[in-house]
C-alpha cells in the first residue's frame, strides 16, 4: 500500500481530480495549504530583505494499493504540470509506504480497507 501526497496549484485541482476519476481513483482527501519552495523570491524594500507571503496550494492525499501507484502518479503528473515543460511552482508528489490502513466502520485492514 502507498500514501501519495501531491501539492499542486489551486487552479489545477479540478483538472487533476477529473484525471484521477477517469483513472478510477475516486477516494481522495483534499486540503488547502500554503507554503513556498523555489517560488520564494526575496525582495528588497527600503534596504531590507522581505520574505513574501506564503503561497496558497492544494494538498491531495490518496491511499492506494501498490498496483495503482503508477496510475495515480501519472494522472497527477499529466494534469498538474503547467504547459509541456512545466514551471516553478507546479508542486511536488511524495510517495510513501503505508504500513496499515483500517476502516473504522467495519474494522477491515490492509488493501481491503482502502
Amino acid at each position: 500500500m502507498k500514501l501519495i501526497t501531491a501539492i499542486i496549484r489551486e487552479e489545477k485541482l479540478d483538472e487533476v481530480r477529473q484525471a484521477l476519476i477517469d483513472a478510477e481513483i475516486e477516494r481522495i482527501t483534499v486540503s488547502r495549504v500554503s507554503g513556498h519552495g523555489q517560488q520564494q523570491e526575496i525582495e528588497v524594500q527600503r534596504g531590507k530583505k522581505v520574505i513574501p507571503n506564503l503561497i496558497p496550494k492544494i494538498q491531495i492525499e490518496i491511499a492506494c494499493n501498490d498496483a495503482f501507484e503508477d496510475i495515480t502518479v501519472n494522472a497527477i503528473l499529466r494534469t498538474a504540470r503547467t504547459g509541456k515543460e512545466g514551471a516553478i511552482g507546479d508542486g511536488k508528489i511524495f510517495v510513501q509506504d503505508l504500513r496499515e490502513c483500517i476502516r473504522i466502520r467495519t474494522g477491515e485492514r490492509g488493501g481491503q480497507a482502502i
